[in-house]
Order: structure tokens, then sequence, then C-alpha cells
């Protein structure tokens, strides 16, 4: 099975793209941190192949701290010489330390401003990290994907122009576990896959691997396991509210809540994926 999703204005951004990152000093690829290999676009390795670029891992105050860890040796072992860095997109200093790695490598000119391009999929954070970076709001931002439809340029300090640029996912996401990801998080809109499916999946995945916060945050029982995730997600739109006439529950409200609140942090910091997994995926393929 294939998820596909590929608004009409990503052509055009993927064309784009390929012209500007030419004319930019340095690129910061911003990827969620919660699910680092899945937000990471392919697209990017080709387009970006000729330019000094960095991993920016965002949202990090979401994400489980060990597992992000984790994935930051991964990064710098399959890409020696390259730079990564977790941060949060709201902290200042956090995304300016981000900003100065990034510049690490660049000759800088007085005669010239250093340019840096931030790339990335849709609700990674590309916007939030410019207005940090601008110190005031110079971009639009959301929790609904691909809000950012044209390039955006901006002038900061130190002689910085900083351009934010429309996120863009691939034309086809072959990996099915990778797009129930891409739409827990939110970078898939969320009329591409059914929301009740998203909620198991991600149900599923908490069962799994982050058991102790499902039970704290929805007072579950301590008999949960990876076969009980429509019962749990039931249990969970009862003890919530989530109910049509008749006090039947509505799955799909209680879908909605479980990935809002996994989008809001409110189960605490998960990650959906390591690089144990992502490994273990691709030899799949």
């Amino acid at each position: 099975m294939t998820i596909q999703w590929f608004p009409g204005h990503m052509k055009e951004t993927e064309q784009f793209l390929k012209k500007a990152v030419s004319n930019v000093d340095v690129v910061m690829e911003i990827l969620d941190a919660r699910l680092p290999a899945s937000s990471a676009n392919p697209l990017l390795d080709k387009i970006c192949n000729t330019v000094l670029r960095i991993k920016v891992l965002n949202k990090s105050d979401l994400a489980d701290p060990v597992i992000t860890r984790l994935w930051i040796d991964y990064f710098k072992t399959i890409q020696r010489g390259s730079e990564v860095i977790a941060i949060t997109g709201t902290d200042t200093a956090d995304t300016w330390r981000a900003a100065d790695m990034a510049l690490t490598g660049v000759k800088q000119s007085r005669s010239r401003r250093i340019r840096i391009m931030v790339a990335g999929i849709p609700n990674t954070g590309k916007s939030t990290i410019m207005n940090t970076l601008a110190g005031k709001k110079v971009a639009k931002t959301g929790n609904v994907p691909a809000i950012t439809r044209y390039q955006q340029r901006t002038a900061i300090k130190n002689r910085i122009d900083i351009y934010d640029t429309p996120g863009i996912l691939w034309p086809v996401l072959e990996n099915l576990n990778g797009a129930y990801r891409l739409a827990a998080s939110g970078a898939i809109s969320d009329t591409a896959i059914d929301y009740n499916d998203v909620a198991l999946f991600t149900l599923k995945y908490l069962i799994t691997r982050y058991p102790d916060a499902l039970k704290e945050r929805y007072l579950l029982s301590d008999s949960i396991d990876d076969n009980g995730g429509p019962l749990i997600l039931e249990t969970i739109g009862a003890s919530r509210g989530c109910l049509r006439k008749g006090g039947v529950v509505d799955i799909q409200k209680a879908s909605e809540l479980l990935i809002r609140e996994f989008r809001s942090g409110k189960l605490g910091g998960i990650s959906l994926e390591s690089p144990e997994d992502f490994l273990s995926e691709s030899l799949l393929k």
C-alpha cells in the first residue's frame, strides 16, 4: 500500500529549490525530532548534494531525549563531517545555536550578506525557527501542513539573510509505517489517511514503547497489550466524554483526541521511531 499526497505547489517547490540552492551558502534541513528518518525528504539529498547542509532536529521538547541522542549519533556516523543538532524552535538560544552551527563552514565576507535556506517537509517548524531568529513574526505558522506557499526572505542580525521555503513531501510515500508517523505528527493532511487508522497505529506503538505514559495520561489499568488498541481507544473515548447520543463512544472524536494530545506533548516526550527501527524497515524494502 502506498500513500499519495503531493499538492500542486509542491511540484513547483521542488523545481524552485533546485534553482535556489545554488544561490545560498548553507541549508538548514529541519526534521521532526520525534521521527527524524520519516521526516527527512530524500529529494533534499538530490537537490542539496553540492551545498553545505546541517540537520536540525526540531521539536526536541516533544521527543524522547534518549532516542534523540541516538539519532544525533546515528547521523554523525553515516554522514561524517556533517553537523546535526537538536533544538526547540521557539527557544531563542537553542535556535541561534543551530544558526551558528550552520555558519561554521561558511566563508564570511564583509562585502556580502550570508544566505541561509531553511528547508524540510511540512509542519516541522521551519517558519517558527525563522520567526525566532528574526525576533518577530515574519512567517506564517500553524498546525496545518504546507502553510508556507512561497519563498520568504528575511534579513536578521549578523548580516544574515534567511530564506523560508514551502514544505515538500515526496510524491509517493511507499513506507506505510513512515506515512502513519508523518500523519500522526501532522506533516500529512488529516484528510489523506483515515484518522482512526492513524490513532490505532499510534496507540499500538505507545502500548509497545511507552505504556507507562499511556497509563498515566488516561488512567488505564496495568493489563494493556498491543492487541487491545481498539478497546483502549474506546476506553479513552468513554473517559474523556467522546460520546454520541445514547452514550455510544464516538471513535472518531476519541481518535482525534489521542492524536491531538500526542502532537501537543501531553503524553510526555515521545519518539515514534529509533535508528534501529529505521534500519530494520530499510532492510525490508
